[in-house]
């Protein structure tokens, strides 16, 4: 896991990005579906009860399951490798107790916790962007730090372009095609899904990019 921690500074650059960011017009019709479906009814079911053993928010683990599978119930929330075996990518050969194939709760469970985010309480926007980024990798901020990584700001104002189109494989022209986890807290906070913690108030902005 990285070292990388949530600074006042790294906070602060969360919100500042966050405040401006607005969702595209082009994708906001998407970026609703793919919010709405993680309220809906039997994915959040799901959602919470692996947020009542956890202490994850709800609506973050449907971001999170959205952002590496697309909702699949078949799939790992590790990183989207299905759950009739252990993880073949990294994080590789979870979970380490029990026997595939696995439920997508146990899975799920096991992902949170080897991230600590059992013990994680800032769920504020900074707070969850932070894990959103750490739980993806911070490769954009320590290599490209120019580009504000796509996994949480695609779909928005705060991302135009530059991805990693295989591994370790830049391109500075490819356009992630994928709807980023800020994308989603952003649509949820506009719908009234969720109230938004913007963390404690400092005018302050110190940005990314």
């Amino acid at each position: 896991m990285s070292r990388l921690a949530l600074t006042d500074q790294l906070s602060r650059e969360y919100r500042a990005i966050f405040t401006k960011a607005a969702i595209r017009p082009e994708r906001a019709a998407l970026v609703s579906r793919l919010a709405a479906r993680i309220w809906a009814e039997a994915p959040m079911a799901r959602y919470r009860a692996v947020s009542t053993a956890t202490g994850v928010p709800a609506h973050v683990v449907g971001i999170l399951h959205s952002l590496e599978s697309g909702q699949d119930f078949t799939r790992h929330l590790h990183n989207g490798d299905p759950l009739t075996a252990r993880t073949a990518r990294v994080p590789r050969g979870r979970p380490v107790d029990g026997e595939p194939p696995f439920t997508w709760e146990e899975s799920a469970i096991d992902a949170l916790c080897l991230q600590h985010l059992d013990a994680w309480d800032d769920w504020s926007v900074p707070g969850t962007a932070y894990v959103l980024e750490r739980y993806n990798g911070f490769g954009y901020r320590l290599r490209r730090p120019s580009v504000p990584s796509p996994y949480l700001w695609s779909f928005t104002t705060a991302y135009t372009s530059g991805k990693y189109v295989a591994d370790h494989v830049w391109s500075p022209t490819a356009v992630s095609r994928q709807c980023g986890g800020m994308a989603l807290l952003l649509a949820m906070g506009e719908a009234g899904d969720i109230e938004l913690d913007h963390g404690p108030d400092d005018p302050a902005v110190l940005p990314h990019r």
